[in-house]
């Protein structure tokens, strides 16, 4: 049984050598014929490829042949362009040589010709000198005189007949410049005097302070006089209490002083304890509120008038100014007012107008220490202006602005102008009654004074004086002296405000009856 077991392994195991052998050799027969069969198809494809590639190469060729043959036709037409273009500029070379050739020619022929002008000029003008010396030893002997002395004569005349004509020319444009640069500044002085609003009347320091009644009179003067004495001693005013009702009388000849002194003493009143202790607490007070208010004012005009760049001292100089008065006139509302004048009068001249309105505010500036240093405004003005190193123009024009030193630059003259012009308004200052009605007494006295004047007026508050001539005894010429004879003797006589304008008139009156 055992021996029947290993047949049949036995013969398993050949029976599996032998299909796997049968396996290999078919499949070996399957990869030769299918070897065989790519191989066919691959000589296939390569036969294919070749006789594509061949078919490929023969269209290359033609079209690089069509290439080639296109190339040439084009090059050969842009040669024969090109050749027809060489002979055309050739041919034009050709044409012009043969009209340059015409023109030498041209030329030649006239240079010839002018040669030969040349020549017959020539002995023309050797005839012309013959016969000029001819002539000039002819008018030699005619006349006396050689060549030379000719010559000096001539000149000499035409000299004095050109000096002549010199002088008539130089007498008219200096009248035709007069008159032009009279009517431009009229009408610079007009629009500026025009564009400048400002009042009439001029604010005025208060020196009175009112009472609620009159007890308030012995308040004030206190035990013994304590009070009185305390408020003096303070504040270095005078008071004044006298028999007028209900107020007191500051008297100072600073302002400034004589302003703290009224805000001290308003402020007891309105608290009611008057003793030493409370008068010095309100006048310490009321000095610091001044000192506030003077510094705000002197800011308050420069930011008015743009200017930013002003020293803090000249500021404060500049709001010292709202307390002081120029015959009634607040002088820092003048200084304003001159600052915009000159600004206006600037800006139509073409000048700076920023520099005009600086001189203009700083003119009067000394004015703001006059009561405190010896000394005119206008050199205390200088010293301060050099002192904050001003500029050179500004300080030049304050010292010139009342005709202390001669003006130099136009500015300078700006400055007077808008000076005048400022303190000359009717109102802008104000003057004593009874000095106002001497002042033009005497204006017409003196104008009476004069042979031929029947009668005269001034008027305009004595800015203009009308006077009425005889007919019989003065003409029209002799109206134009005694004009000019009145106009010296007021200059030299009379002190006055501005400018004084004399209108003469003279009138012949024809009466008669009809019956």
């Amino acid at each position: 049984m055992n021996l029947d077991l290993l047949t049949v392994v036995i013969i398993c195991i050949v029976v599996i050598v032998l299909g796997f052998c049968l396996g290999v050799i078919y499949r070996k027969l399957n990869a030769e014929k299918t070897i065989k069969s790519a191989e066919k198809e691959a000589e296939k494809i390569v036969s294919t490829a070749k006789e594509v590639a061949e078919t490929r190469k023969k269209e290359v060729i033609l079209e690089g042949k069509e290439e080639v043959h296109k190339f040439r036709n084009d090059t050969e037409r842009e040669l024969s362009e090109r050749r027809k273009d060489i002979q055309r500029q050739e041919n034009r070379i050709l044409k012009k040589e043969e009209n340059l050739d015409k023109k030498i020619e041209n030329l030649e022929s006239k240079e010839s010709a002018l040669n030969l002008k040349e020549k017959e000029l020539e002995s023309k003008y050797e005839e012309v000198e013959v016969i000029k010396e001819k002539q000039l030893k002819s008018l030699e002997k005619i006349s006396g005189l050689s060549v030379s002395q000719a010559k000096s004569f001539l000149l000499e005349s035409l000299q004095n007949e050109l000096s002549h004509e010199k002088v008539l020319k130089i007498h008219e444009f200096e009248q035709q410049i007069k008159e032009e640069c009279s009517e431009k500044a009229e009408k610079i002085l007009a629009l500026a005097i025009q564009r400048c609003s400002a009042e009439h009347v001029a604010e005025a320091t208060i020196s009175v302070v009112t009472l609620p009644n009159d007890d308030m009179k012995g308040r004030i003067i206190g035990r013994e006089g304590r009070n009185i004495r305390a408020i003096e001693n303070l504040t270095g005013v005078d008071l004044i209490i006298d028999d007028t009702p209900e107020s007191i009388t500051l008297s100072a000849f600073d302002p400034v002083r004589r302003e703290i002194a009224r805000v001290a003493l308003e402020r007891l009143i309105i608290d009611g304890r008057i003793h030493p202790a409370k008068i010095e607490e309100m006048v310490e007070r009321a000095r610091r509120d001044i000192e506030k208010e003077i510094k705000e004012a002197g800011q308050r005009a420069s930011m008015q008038l743009g200017i930013n760049n002003l020293h803090p001292e000249i500021v404060k100089l500049l709001g010292k100014l709202k307390y002081r008065t120029s015959y009634g006139q607040n002088v820092l509302n003048h200084s304003l007012e001159v600052a915009h004048l000159c600004s206006m009068m600037a800006s139509e001249l073409g000048l700076d107008s920023m520099l005009a309105r600086r001189i203009g505010l700083l003119h009067d500036i000394g004015k703001a220490l006059d009561h405190e240093i010896e000394g005119s405004h206008i050199e205390l003005g200088v010293s301060i202006a050099k002192k904050y190193r001003e500029n050179d123009e500004v300080i030049h024009a304050i010292n010139s602005h009342h005709g202390d030193i001669e003006p130099k630059s136009a500015y300078d003259f700006i400055l007077q102008a808008a000076d005048t012009i400022s303190a000359a308004r009717p109102g802008a200052r104000r003057e004593d009654l009874q000095n106002y009605i001497k002042r033009l007494e005497k204006l017409e006295n003196l104008v009476s004074s004069f042979d031929g004047v029947k009668n005269c007026y001034a008027i305009q508050a004595g800015r203009e004086v009308r006077v009425m001539v005889n007919p019989e005894a003065i003409n029209d010429d002799e109206m134009v002296l005694i004009a000019r004879d009145i106009c010296k003797k007021i200059e030299t006589d009379l002190e006055y405000p501005g400018q004084i304008k004399v209108n003469m008139i003279r009138e012949s009156r024809a009466i008669d009856y009809a019956k």
